[in-house]
C-alpha cells in the first residue's frame, strides 16, 4: 500500500525539481562561456628592454629572454618570438583575438640590429614598436633572396 503523500512530501518534490532545473541551467551557462587558448611566447616590453642594441649578441639574447620557437629561413637571419591568444565559444570556430610577434634582428657581427613588435589589428599585422640603430633602408626577405639568385651565372655553376 502507497501512503498519501504529505504536505512536506509535495514540497520536497517540487524543490528536488526547481533544483534540478538551476543544475541544468548552470550547466548550460558554463557550456556557452567562451574558453581561451595561449599558444607560443612573445616577450613583454619589460624584457625587451634588457636588451641593448648594437651590444648584445645572439647569445646574450638568449640568456636574457629565451631562444624563439622560430628563426628565420636563412643562415643569420633574424629570430622571431609568436604568440596568439584564441578564443573558442561553444560549437563555433576557434577565433584569434590577439598576436603578437617579436622580430630581433641581427648584423654581420651577430649582435643585435633592429627590435620590432607586430600585433593583430582587423586582420592585419601592424607594427606596435620598434628600435632601430641604422636609418638606412633594410632590404625585405625577398630582395635578398633575388639578390642570391642574381649571383649565379653558367660559369659558377659548373
Amino acid at each position: 500500500m502507497t501512503t498519501p503523500a504529505t504536505p512536506a512530501t509535495r514540497m520536497s518534490r517540487r524543490f528536488g525539481g526547481l533544483r534540478a532545473l538551476a543544475l541544468g541551467l548552470g550547466l548550460l551557462a558554463a557550456a556557452c562561456s567562451p574558453v581561451m587558448r595561449y599558444h607560443g611566447y612573445a616577450p613583454s616590453d619589460a624584457d625587451l628592454a634588457q636588451i641593448e642594441v648594437g651590444r648584445d649578441t645572439r647569445e646574450t639574447v638568449a640568456q636574457k629572454i629565451g631562444q624563439p620557437g622560430i628563426g628565420g629561413v636563412m643562415e643569420g637571419s633574424g629570430w622571431y618570438y609568436v604568440q596568439s591568444d584564441w578564443r573558442q565559444q561553444s560549437w563555433h570556430a576557434a577565433e584569434e583575438v590577439d598576436r603578437q610577434v617579436v622580430a630581433i634582428s641581427f648584423d654581420a657581427r651577430d649582435r643585435v640590429q633592429n627590435i620590432e613588435r607586430f600585433g593583430l589589428a582587423d586582420g592585419e599585422v601592424v607594427p606596435l614598436s620598434r628600435r632601430v640603430t641604422s636609418s638606412g633602408p633594410r632590404p625585405s626577405v625577398l630582395s635578398q633572396v633575388f639578390a642570391v639568385l642574381g649571383q649565379f651565372t653558367a660559369a659558377t655553376a659548373r
